[in-house]
Protein backbone atom coordinates (compact mmCIF):
# COMPACT_ATOMS: atom_id res chain seq x y z
CA UNK A 1 0.00 0.00 0.00
CA UNK A 2 1.26 3.48 -1.11
CA UNK A 3 1.67 6.54 0.80
CA UNK A 4 -1.04 7.61 -0.54
CA UNK A 5 -3.72 5.23 -0.19
CA UNK A 6 -2.87 4.97 3.42
CA UNK A 7 -2.93 8.59 3.84
CA UNK A 8 -6.15 8.66 2.09
CA UNK A 9 -7.21 5.63 4.19
CA UNK A 10 -6.36 7.78 7.47
CA UNK A 11 -8.50 10.60 6.36
CA UNK A 12 -11.70 8.60 5.70
CA UNK A 13 -11.26 6.92 9.20
CA UNK A 14 -11.05 10.80 10.45
CA UNK A 15 -14.35 11.52 8.91
CA UNK A 16 -16.04 8.61 10.14
CA UNK A 17 -14.87 9.42 13.43
CA UNK A 18 -16.27 12.69 13.14
CA UNK A 19 -19.15 11.31 11.62
CA UNK A 20 -19.86 8.93 14.81
CA UNK A 21 -19.20 11.38 17.50
CA UNK A 22 -21.93 13.91 15.64
CA UNK A 23 -24.04 10.97 16.24
CA UNK A 24 -23.43 9.89 19.36
CA UNK A 25 -23.63 13.59 20.49
CA UNK A 26 -27.00 14.44 19.04
CA UNK A 27 -28.98 10.95 19.46
CA UNK A 28 -29.01 11.91 23.30
CA UNK A 29 -30.73 15.44 22.37
CA UNK A 30 -33.75 13.46 21.50
CA UNK A 31 -33.94 10.25 23.77
CA UNK A 32 -36.13 12.16 26.48
CA UNK A 33 -38.73 13.42 24.31
CA UNK A 34 -40.99 10.20 24.76
CA UNK A 35 -40.48 10.14 28.67
CA UNK A 36 -40.85 14.25 28.87
CA UNK A 37 -44.39 14.32 30.59
CA UNK A 38 -42.94 11.74 33.42
CA UNK A 39 -39.36 13.28 33.11
CA UNK A 40 -40.24 16.28 34.20
CA UNK A 41 -44.56 17.40 34.63
CA UNK A 42 -45.24 13.99 37.14
CA UNK A 43 -42.18 14.41 38.57
CA UNK A 44 -41.75 17.63 39.29
CA UNK A 45 -45.74 18.39 39.38
CA UNK A 46 -45.34 21.68 37.12
CA UNK A 47 -47.14 22.89 33.82
CA UNK A 48 -46.83 21.93 30.92
CA UNK A 49 -45.77 25.06 29.50
CA UNK A 50 -42.80 24.91 32.23
CA UNK A 51 -42.39 20.93 31.18
CA UNK A 52 -42.20 22.20 27.16
CA UNK A 53 -39.27 24.43 28.74
CA UNK A 54 -36.89 22.15 29.45
CA UNK A 55 -36.77 21.26 25.02
CA UNK A 56 -35.60 24.89 25.16
CA UNK A 57 -33.44 25.87 28.04
CA UNK A 58 -30.98 24.07 26.68
CA UNK A 59 -31.13 25.96 23.35
CA UNK A 60 -30.37 28.87 25.66
CA UNK A 61 -27.35 27.62 27.09
CA UNK A 62 -26.13 26.68 23.10
CA UNK A 63 -27.09 30.01 22.05
CA UNK A 64 -25.23 31.94 24.83
CA UNK A 65 -22.39 29.13 24.59
CA UNK A 66 -22.40 28.88 20.69
CA UNK A 67 -20.16 32.13 19.81
CA UNK A 68 -17.69 31.88 22.71
CA UNK A 69 -16.68 28.63 22.47
CA UNK A 70 -15.93 29.16 18.58
CA UNK A 71 -13.93 32.53 19.65
CA UNK A 72 -11.85 30.29 22.22
CA UNK A 73 -11.23 27.43 19.89
CA UNK A 74 -9.87 29.38 17.12
CA UNK A 75 -8.00 31.89 19.40
CA UNK A 76 -6.30 28.92 21.38
CA UNK A 77 -6.91 25.86 19.26
CA UNK A 78 -6.78 22.50 20.82
CA UNK A 79 -9.55 21.16 19.86
CA UNK A 80 -9.67 17.07 20.89
CA UNK A 81 -8.98 18.11 24.29
CA UNK A 82 -11.89 20.71 24.32
CA UNK A 83 -14.14 17.81 22.60
CA UNK A 84 -13.38 15.32 24.76
CA UNK A 85 -13.63 17.72 28.00
CA UNK A 86 -17.37 19.15 26.25
CA UNK A 87 -18.72 15.63 25.62
CA UNK A 88 -17.60 14.71 29.27
CA UNK A 89 -19.61 17.59 30.53
CA UNK A 90 -22.60 16.56 28.57
CA UNK A 91 -22.46 13.17 30.04
CA UNK A 92 -22.17 14.15 33.62
CA UNK A 93 -25.35 16.66 33.18
CA UNK A 94 -27.30 13.78 31.99
CA UNK A 95 -26.74 11.90 34.94
CA UNK A 96 -26.76 14.88 37.17
CA UNK A 97 -30.79 15.50 36.01
CA UNK A 98 -31.46 11.77 37.29
CA UNK A 99 -30.12 13.39 40.73
CA UNK A 100 -32.58 14.26 43.54
CA UNK A 101 -32.52 17.96 42.36
CA UNK A 102 -35.40 21.07 42.66
CA UNK A 103 -36.91 22.00 39.70
CA UNK A 104 -34.93 24.92 39.56
CA UNK A 105 -31.50 23.44 40.05
CA UNK A 106 -33.31 20.47 37.15
CA UNK A 107 -33.36 23.48 34.61
CA UNK A 108 -29.96 25.10 35.27
CA UNK A 109 -28.38 21.40 34.95
CA UNK A 110 -30.09 21.62 31.34
CA UNK A 111 -28.83 25.06 30.93
CA UNK A 112 -25.05 23.64 31.31
CA UNK A 113 -26.36 20.55 29.65
CA UNK A 114 -27.16 22.98 26.28
CA UNK A 115 -23.42 25.05 26.84
CA UNK A 116 -21.52 21.72 26.71
CA UNK A 117 -23.83 20.02 23.79
CA UNK A 118 -23.24 23.45 21.53
CA UNK A 119 -19.43 23.40 22.29
CA UNK A 120 -18.57 20.03 21.01
CA UNK A 121 -20.88 20.26 17.95
CA UNK A 122 -18.88 23.63 17.01
CA UNK A 123 -15.71 21.35 17.52
CA UNK A 124 -16.64 18.74 15.44
CA UNK A 125 -18.33 20.54 12.66
CA UNK A 126 -14.61 22.29 12.84
CA UNK A 127 -12.98 19.57 12.56
CA UNK A 128 -15.02 18.37 9.43
CA UNK A 129 -14.39 21.78 7.85
CA UNK A 130 -10.74 21.26 7.69
CA UNK A 131 -10.66 17.02 7.43
CA UNK A 132 -10.62 17.09 3.66
CA UNK A 133 -9.14 19.52 0.81
CA UNK A 134 -10.90 22.31 0.02
CA UNK A 135 -12.35 20.83 -3.14
CA UNK A 136 -13.70 17.97 -0.85
CA UNK A 137 -14.76 19.52 2.44
CA UNK A 138 -18.86 19.06 0.92
CA UNK A 139 -18.31 15.12 1.50
CA UNK A 140 -16.42 16.08 4.55
CA UNK A 141 -19.58 18.25 5.90
CA UNK A 142 -22.30 15.96 4.31
CA UNK A 143 -20.89 12.83 6.52
CA UNK A 144 -21.02 15.00 9.71
CA UNK A 145 -24.44 16.67 8.30
CA UNK A 146 -25.85 13.32 7.78
CA UNK A 147 -24.79 11.84 10.75
CA UNK A 148 -26.67 14.39 13.27
CA UNK A 149 -29.64 14.36 11.23
CA UNK A 150 -29.77 10.16 11.83
CA UNK A 151 -29.06 10.79 15.47
CA UNK A 152 -32.11 13.07 15.70
CA UNK A 153 -34.04 10.50 14.33
CA UNK A 154 -33.10 7.37 16.15
CA UNK A 155 -32.80 9.25 19.29
CA UNK A 156 -36.71 9.86 19.84
CA UNK A 157 -37.43 5.85 18.95
CA UNK A 158 -34.83 4.80 21.01
CA UNK A 159 -35.86 6.57 24.08
CA UNK A 160 -38.88 5.43 23.85
CA UNK A 161 -38.38 1.76 23.92
CA UNK A 162 -35.40 2.39 26.91
CA UNK A 163 -38.18 4.89 28.86
CA UNK A 164 -40.70 1.65 29.26
CA UNK A 165 -39.07 0.72 32.61
CA UNK A 166 -38.13 4.35 33.86
CA UNK A 167 -37.94 7.74 32.81
CA UNK A 168 -33.93 7.85 33.86
CA UNK A 169 -33.28 4.92 31.30
CA UNK A 170 -32.68 7.52 28.39
CA UNK A 171 -30.61 9.90 30.70
CA UNK A 172 -28.57 7.39 31.57
CA UNK A 173 -27.99 5.65 28.04
CA UNK A 174 -27.64 9.13 26.70
CA UNK A 175 -24.83 10.10 29.64
CA UNK A 176 -23.01 6.19 28.20
CA UNK A 177 -23.06 7.15 24.96
CA UNK A 178 -21.71 10.68 25.81
CA UNK A 179 -19.27 9.01 27.90
CA UNK A 180 -18.68 6.51 25.20
CA UNK A 181 -17.76 9.69 22.58
CA UNK A 182 -15.51 11.40 24.22
CA UNK A 183 -13.33 8.72 25.02
CA UNK A 184 -13.09 7.99 21.16
CA UNK A 185 -12.69 11.93 20.60
CA UNK A 186 -9.83 11.62 23.31
CA UNK A 187 -8.12 8.70 21.45
CA UNK A 188 -9.64 9.21 17.91
CA UNK A 189 -9.84 12.09 16.92
CA UNK A 190 -6.90 13.58 15.47
CA UNK A 191 -4.21 16.34 16.69
CA UNK A 192 -4.74 19.43 14.78
CA UNK A 193 -1.47 21.03 13.43
CA UNK A 194 -0.52 24.17 15.69
CA UNK A 195 -0.28 27.45 13.93
CA UNK A 196 2.56 29.66 14.08
CA UNK A 197 0.48 32.26 15.05
CA UNK A 198 -3.45 32.52 16.47
CA UNK A 199 -5.56 35.07 16.43
CA UNK A 200 -6.92 37.19 19.25
CA UNK A 201 -10.34 38.11 19.66
CA UNK A 202 -10.41 41.65 18.56
CA UNK A 203 -8.70 40.01 15.44
CA UNK A 204 -11.59 37.58 15.06
CA UNK A 205 -14.04 40.12 15.50
CA UNK A 206 -12.80 42.34 13.48
CA UNK A 207 -12.32 39.48 10.55
CA UNK A 208 -15.93 39.03 10.94
CA UNK A 209 -17.26 42.35 10.79
CA UNK A 210 -14.90 42.64 7.68
CA UNK A 211 -16.94 39.59 5.84
CA UNK A 212 -20.44 40.82 6.46
CA UNK A 213 -21.63 37.76 3.89
CA UNK A 214 -21.39 35.84 6.57
CA UNK A 215 -24.78 37.37 7.59
CA UNK A 216 -26.71 35.03 4.58
CA UNK A 217 -25.86 31.82 5.84
CA UNK A 218 -26.12 32.89 9.73
CA UNK A 219 -29.69 33.40 8.03
CA UNK A 220 -30.09 30.81 6.59
CA UNK A 221 -29.29 28.80 10.25
CA UNK A 222 -32.16 30.67 11.37
CA UNK A 223 -34.54 30.40 9.44
CA UNK A 224 -34.41 26.62 8.79
CA UNK A 225 -34.28 25.74 12.67
CA UNK A 226 -37.19 28.17 13.18
CA UNK A 227 -39.15 25.64 10.45
CA UNK A 228 -37.78 22.50 12.18
CA UNK A 229 -39.23 23.84 15.41
CA UNK A 230 -42.87 23.94 13.71
CA UNK A 231 -41.68 19.89 12.83
CA UNK A 232 -41.41 19.29 16.57
CA UNK A 233 -44.29 20.70 17.95
CA UNK A 234 -47.24 21.59 15.84
CA UNK A 235 -46.59 19.55 14.11
CA UNK A 236 -47.39 16.99 16.27
CA UNK A 237 -50.11 18.41 17.57
CA UNK A 238 -51.65 19.08 14.37
CA UNK A 239 -51.97 15.47 13.30
CA UNK A 240 -53.33 14.36 16.51
CA UNK A 241 -56.21 17.38 16.82
CA UNK A 242 -57.39 17.25 13.69
CA UNK A 243 -56.72 13.36 12.44
CA UNK A 244 -56.47 11.88 15.88
CA UNK A 245 -52.85 10.36 14.91
CA UNK A 246 -51.70 8.10 17.45
CA UNK A 247 -48.15 9.17 19.09
CA UNK A 248 -46.26 5.85 16.84
CA UNK A 249 -47.82 7.22 13.31
CA UNK A 250 -46.83 10.85 14.48
CA UNK A 251 -43.01 9.18 15.04
CA UNK A 252 -43.50 7.77 11.86
CA UNK A 253 -44.42 11.00 9.94
CA UNK A 254 -41.51 12.52 11.52
CA UNK A 255 -39.40 9.67 10.00
CA UNK A 256 -40.60 10.07 7.23
CA UNK A 257 -38.85 13.68 7.10
CA UNK A 258 -35.95 12.89 9.30
CA UNK A 259 -34.53 9.88 7.30
CA UNK A 260 -34.00 11.26 4.02
CA UNK A 261 -32.63 14.35 5.17
CA UNK A 262 -30.00 12.36 7.36
CA UNK A 263 -29.48 10.16 3.84
CA UNK A 264 -29.15 12.39 1.90
CA UNK A 265 -27.27 15.27 3.26
CA UNK A 266 -23.85 13.28 1.96
CA UNK A 267 -24.43 13.00 -1.86
CA UNK A 268 -25.87 16.73 -1.81
CA UNK A 269 -22.61 17.75 0.06
CA UNK A 270 -20.67 16.17 -2.65
CA UNK A 271 -22.84 17.97 -4.95
CA UNK A 272 -22.20 21.18 -3.53
CA UNK A 273 -18.63 20.54 -4.42
CA UNK A 274 -19.31 20.87 -8.30
CA UNK A 275 -22.51 22.68 -8.24
CA UNK A 276 -22.85 26.41 -6.48
CA UNK A 277 -24.07 26.48 -2.61
CA UNK A 278 -25.14 29.38 -3.15
CA UNK A 279 -28.16 27.83 -6.07
CA UNK A 280 -28.34 24.70 -3.99
CA UNK A 281 -28.93 27.05 -0.88
CA UNK A 282 -32.07 28.91 -2.80
CA UNK A 283 -33.23 26.35 -4.59
CA UNK A 284 -33.77 24.30 -1.70
CA UNK A 285 -34.95 26.66 0.47
CA UNK A 286 -38.08 27.80 -1.95
CA UNK A 287 -38.93 23.91 -2.87
CA UNK A 288 -38.79 23.22 1.26
CA UNK A 289 -40.80 26.61 1.96
CA UNK A 290 -43.28 25.35 -0.61
CA UNK A 291 -43.91 21.58 0.79
CA UNK A 292 -43.91 22.99 4.35
CA UNK A 293 -46.97 25.38 3.38
CA UNK A 294 -48.88 22.43 2.02
CA UNK A 295 -48.61 20.78 5.42
CA UNK A 296 -51.79 22.23 6.46
CA UNK A 297 -53.94 21.51 3.62
CA UNK A 298 -52.28 17.85 3.19
CA UNK A 299 -54.14 14.93 5.35
CA UNK A 300 -53.08 11.46 5.67
CA UNK A 301 -51.58 9.33 3.96
CA UNK A 302 -50.20 11.77 1.38
CA UNK A 303 -48.74 13.65 4.18
CA UNK A 304 -46.26 11.03 4.65
CA UNK A 305 -45.37 11.29 0.79
CA UNK A 306 -45.29 15.31 1.64
CA UNK A 307 -42.71 14.59 4.45
CA UNK A 308 -40.55 12.45 2.64
CA UNK A 309 -40.39 15.13 -0.37
CA UNK A 310 -39.80 17.70 2.28
CA UNK A 311 -36.88 15.85 3.99
CA UNK A 312 -35.11 15.33 0.92
CA UNK A 313 -35.51 19.31 -0.02
CA UNK A 314 -33.89 20.00 3.31
CA UNK A 315 -30.78 18.05 2.68
CA UNK A 316 -30.22 20.00 -0.94
CA UNK A 317 -29.88 23.28 1.58
CA UNK A 318 -28.30 21.93 4.72
CA UNK A 319 -25.20 21.08 3.70
CA UNK A 320 -24.63 24.11 1.62
CA UNK A 321 -25.41 26.82 4.55
CA UNK A 322 -22.88 24.88 6.67
CA UNK A 323 -20.36 24.93 3.34
CA UNK A 324 -21.31 28.32 2.88
CA UNK A 325 -20.44 29.32 6.22
CA UNK A 326 -16.70 28.17 6.08
CA UNK A 327 -16.60 29.28 2.49
CA UNK A 328 -17.22 32.90 3.34
CA UNK A 329 -14.88 33.63 6.45
CA UNK A 330 -10.55 33.29 6.36
CA UNK A 331 -9.41 30.13 8.14
CA UNK A 332 -8.22 31.75 10.94
CA UNK A 333 -12.31 32.41 12.45
CA UNK A 334 -13.56 29.32 11.08
CA UNK A 335 -14.53 27.82 13.93
CA UNK A 336 -16.56 31.10 15.06
CA UNK A 337 -18.66 31.17 12.18
CA UNK A 338 -19.42 27.69 12.88
CA UNK A 339 -20.28 28.41 16.63
CA UNK A 340 -22.21 31.85 15.38
CA UNK A 341 -23.89 29.17 12.59
CA UNK A 342 -25.67 26.89 15.62
CA UNK A 343 -26.42 30.48 18.08
CA UNK A 344 -28.33 31.41 15.13
CA UNK A 345 -30.20 28.15 14.63
CA UNK A 346 -30.44 27.43 18.41
CA UNK A 347 -32.40 30.82 18.79
CA UNK A 348 -34.28 29.61 15.31
CA UNK A 349 -35.14 26.73 16.98
CA UNK A 350 -35.86 28.38 20.54
CA UNK A 351 -38.35 30.83 18.08
CA UNK A 352 -40.42 28.23 15.97
CA UNK A 353 -42.56 26.13 18.12
CA UNK A 354 -43.17 29.99 20.43
CA UNK A 355 -44.51 31.36 16.68
CA UNK A 356 -46.25 28.19 15.64
CA UNK A 357 -48.44 27.95 18.98
CA UNK A 358 -49.22 31.93 18.74
CA UNK A 359 -50.35 31.60 15.31
CA UNK A 360 -52.04 28.70 15.40
CA UNK A 361 -54.42 29.92 18.67
CA UNK A 362 -54.66 33.10 17.23
CA UNK A 363 -56.33 32.20 14.34
CA UNK A 364 -57.98 29.20 15.08
CA UNK A 365 -59.83 31.49 18.06
CA UNK A 366 -61.25 32.95 15.22
CA UNK A 367 -61.88 30.35 12.26
CA UNK A 368 -61.28 27.35 13.88
CA UNK A 369 -58.09 25.00 14.56
CA UNK A 370 -58.08 23.42 10.40
CA UNK A 371 -57.39 27.32 9.71
CA UNK A 372 -55.38 28.05 12.62
CA UNK A 373 -52.58 25.12 11.67
CA UNK A 374 -52.76 26.05 7.94
CA UNK A 375 -52.20 29.89 9.15
CA UNK A 376 -49.21 28.34 11.01
CA UNK A 377 -47.51 26.35 8.55
CA UNK A 378 -48.20 29.06 5.66
CA UNK A 379 -45.91 31.12 8.24
CA UNK A 380 -43.38 28.66 8.72
CA UNK A 381 -43.13 28.57 4.78
CA UNK A 382 -43.77 32.08 3.95
CA UNK A 383 -40.54 32.61 6.35
CA UNK A 384 -37.79 30.39 3.63
CA UNK A 385 -39.20 32.66 1.01
CA UNK A 386 -38.45 35.78 3.02
CA UNK A 387 -35.00 34.30 3.98
CA UNK A 388 -34.30 33.91 0.13
CA UNK A 389 -35.49 37.03 -1.13
CA UNK A 390 -33.07 38.74 1.48
CA UNK A 391 -30.40 37.12 0.71
CA UNK A 392 -30.28 37.07 -2.78
CA UNK A 393 -29.65 40.95 -3.43
CA UNK A 394 -26.28 40.02 -0.60
CA UNK A 395 -25.11 37.37 -2.79
CA UNK A 396 -25.55 39.00 -6.10
CA UNK A 397 -24.13 42.28 -4.33
CA UNK A 398 -21.32 40.80 -2.76
CA UNK A 399 -20.62 39.16 -6.60
CA UNK A 400 -20.09 42.03 -7.72
CA UNK A 401 -17.57 42.84 -5.62
CA UNK A 402 -15.91 39.89 -5.39
CA UNK A 403 -12.45 39.10 -3.93
CA UNK A 404 -9.35 37.10 -5.69
CA UNK A 405 -9.69 33.38 -4.55
CA UNK A 406 -9.04 32.72 -0.88
CA UNK A 407 -10.19 35.84 0.04
CA UNK A 408 -13.27 34.24 1.87
CA UNK A 409 -16.03 34.44 -0.83
CA UNK A 410 -15.19 31.63 -2.82
CA UNK A 411 -18.91 30.34 -2.14
CA UNK A 412 -20.05 32.70 -4.33
CA UNK A 413 -18.26 30.82 -7.60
Amino acid sequence: MGPDRIECTAVSRHVAILGFLALAMMAPVTMPVPVLRELVAERFTVSELLTSLFMSVNMVGGLLAAPLAGMLIDRFGRHRAVLAGALLADAACFVALTGAVPFEGFMAIRFVEGCAHITALSVVLSLASQALAPEHRGRAMGVVGGCMMLGIAIGAPLGGVLGRESAFVPLRAGALLLAIAAAVAALGVQRQAARERRPGLTHILATLRAHPIILAPLLFAFTDRFTVGFFTTTFALYLRRIYEVPASTIGLAIAAFMIPFALLSYPFGRLAERRSPVAMLCVGSLLYGFGTVFVGFTAPPGLFVLMISIGITAAVMFVPSMLMTVQVVPESVRATALGAFNAFGSLGFIAGPAVGGAVSQLVADEFGWPAGYRAAFATAGASEFLCVAIALPIFARMRRSRRPPGSGNDALA
